[in-house]
């Protein structure tokens, strides 16, 4: 009984998200721009794809409608300052041959993207959402990079709609 009212209660917030167009931001705020993210690391399509998860969060998340920068109301400035692409999240140790050291043996590896994002409401001037030093972590098999990035871009992107939800 207890978890199907928890389910049926899941199902409601779940619905209602979705009727909230443009939450968390201000009346008259219904457009945005994206501005090309600042890329401070080694890997170059990092930029746009971080640009393209946060667009399709803003317009298909929040309701905002994409518009060029001198049209928006609200413009995206964002850097992303750090990139690491294969850091170790799971190992375990596996005996050598005779004679020999044991290994390390990496089970599980990670990515690591650190971003600052403001949205700024170009009417007032004032920041609509600030978030800085974010870092999301993306999880993934060996040589399953793009896997790992993907997750941590949605990481990325929950943020951010979280953060402008919160401003209701």
């Amino acid at each position: 009984m207890r978890r199907a009212i928890s389910s049926v209660l899941a199902l409601l917030v779940a619905g209602c998200s979705v009727g909230f167009a443009g939450g968390g931001f201000p009346p008259g705020v219904h457009t945005v721009a994206i501005l090309p993210f600042d890329n401070q690391t080694t890997e170059p399509t990092l930029a746009q794809q971080v640009n393209l998860a946060v667009k399709q969060a803003l317009v298909s998340r929040l309701g905002l409608r994409a518009a060029a920068e001198g049209q928006a109301d609200a413009v995206v400035h964002g850097t992303i300052t750090r990139y690491d692409p294969d850091e170790p999240a799971a190992y375990h140790g596996q005996p050598g041959a005779t004679g020999t050291p044991n290994q390390v043996v990496v089970t599980r590896r990670q990515v690591e993207i650190y971003v600052d994002l403001d949205v700024v409401n170009q009417h007032t001037g004032n920041p609509i959402i600030s978030l800085k030093g974010v870092q999301v972590i993306g999880d993934y098999d060996p040589g399953q990079v793009e896997a790992g990035k993907t997750k941590a871009l949605g990481l990325l992107v929950d943020r951010l709609v979280t953060e402008a939800h919160s401003k209701w």
